[in-house]
């Protein structure tokens, strides 16, 4: 059965990586549903968080394939009980006077925040998981919403286990510890 799995890759921070990794999942047609790229706390580094779909065969065929780029420093599934995913969506929503303080409410009880304001439109920020943003998206769409953004999740193992180790765990037991 097919489930989305997110995988963070930790990559070296350097110009063309972005497009041998996009490259390696065109290759081997794998659908990325997000991808979302950013330095690290460590310069010499990017964090890539990627979502696909898959079985536990796929996904172990497309970690593999991560392995063998040499950019490559470590991948780490994020499993949904030991992980924080969060994304962000800009949308920007119809807002009349009359329905102004009803949309403010909505936004509220979401802890969107308002970052823009216009005579005839609102500008929200909200971030959380995709069943948050979805369910905000879904009672502002009666008012009408113009426009929107969203970027790919990003995800955090918990705890003190980092990628970073993922990687020491891989070189010290030269083995397939994911």
């Amino acid at each position: 059965m097919s489930k989305r799995h997110i995988v963070s890759v930790l990559v070296q921070n350097q110009p063309g990586v972005l497009v041998r990794v996009a490259s390696m999942f065109s290759r081997r047609e794998f659908n990325i549903d997000s991808l979302s790229v950013g330095v690290t706390q460590s310069p010499e580094y990017s964090r890539m968080t990627v979502v696909i779909h898959g079985d536990k065969g796929v996904i172990s065929q497309m970690v593999k394939q991560l392995e063998k780029l040499l950019e490559v420093v470590a991948v780490q599934l994020l499993e949904a009980d030991s992980a924080v995913y969060r994304g962000m969506t800009l949308l920007k929503v119809k807002a009349e006077e009359s329905n102004r303080l009803d949309i403010l409410k909505i936004a509220e009880i979401f802890r969107a925040k308002v970052v823009d304001v216009q005579k005839a439109t609102l500008i929200f920020e909200i971030t959380g998981d995709d069943e948050k943003i979805d369910a905000f998206t879904r009672l502002l769409s009666p008012y009408g919403i113009l426009e929107t953004i969203r970027t790919g999740l990003i995800g955090l193992e918990r705890g003190d286990h980092t990628i970073y180790q993922q990687r020491e765990e891989r070189d010290y037991y030269g083995e397939d510890v994911l």
